[in-house]
């Protein structure tokens, strides 16, 4: 069955798609959820008149995620965990601990399922996150595990290691330099 679909559809496909779809897929969960319409021609007709916009919208969410994956990419998010005296934790750290870190620490609200954790994290230290914000749009960030009670101190250290933008060094001496030359008024 010929359907048009509303929204997106993992493992199927984007609004505005029309795909081929097995018809009790369709009748039983698609129309239902109002996710998809049959592909009529007068349907077909009203999806060519909203072209448009569909594509406006996918802009607006592709320049939404990639503002959001150049706030976080290359920082560090530190998450703090009960471990014992070598350095193991009770437990893991989960995405969901992670993406609650990150709306903490960085004010970025993100979905745990859209963290990729490349292992198990279950000892102290540092591991490579992966966010996928978007279809192609993906930011690296550090997720730094501390003992419990010491995430104020690794959340400073984190703070200063970020480097500043090009030139911003410059510009400050620059001021430095400016207000020291200034005779100061009496």
């Amino acid at each position: 069955m010929k359907v048009i679909l509303l929204t997106d559809v993992k493992g199927r496909g984007s609004e505005g798609d029309v795909i081929e779809v097995a018809r009790g897929f369709a009748v039983n969960y698609l129309l239902p959820r109002k996710m998809a319409v049959e592909a009529t021609p007068g349907n077909l007709k009203q999806l060519e008149a909203r072209k448009h916009n569909i594509a406006k919208r996918e802009a607006e969410r592709r320049a939404e995620a990639e503002r959001a994956a150049a706030a976080i990419a290359g920082k560090t998010v530190v998450v703090e965990a009960k471990a014992g005296d070598e350095g193991k934790l009770f437990g893991s750290v989960t995405a969901g601990m992670v993406a609650e870190a990150m709306n903490a620490q960085l004010g970025v609200d993100l979905d745990r399922r859209k963290l990729d954790i490349h292992t198990h994290i279950k000892t102290l230290g540092d591991y490579p996150v992966t966010a996928h914000l978007y279809a192609d749009v993906v930011a690296d960030i550090t997720v730094r595990v501390v003992r419990a009670g010491e995430g104020a101190a690794a959340l400073a250290e984190a703070a200063a290691s970020v480097e500043e933008p090009e030139g911003a060094g410059e510009e400050a001496a620059a001021e430095a330099e400016a207000a020291q030359e200034e005779p100061a008024a009496e």
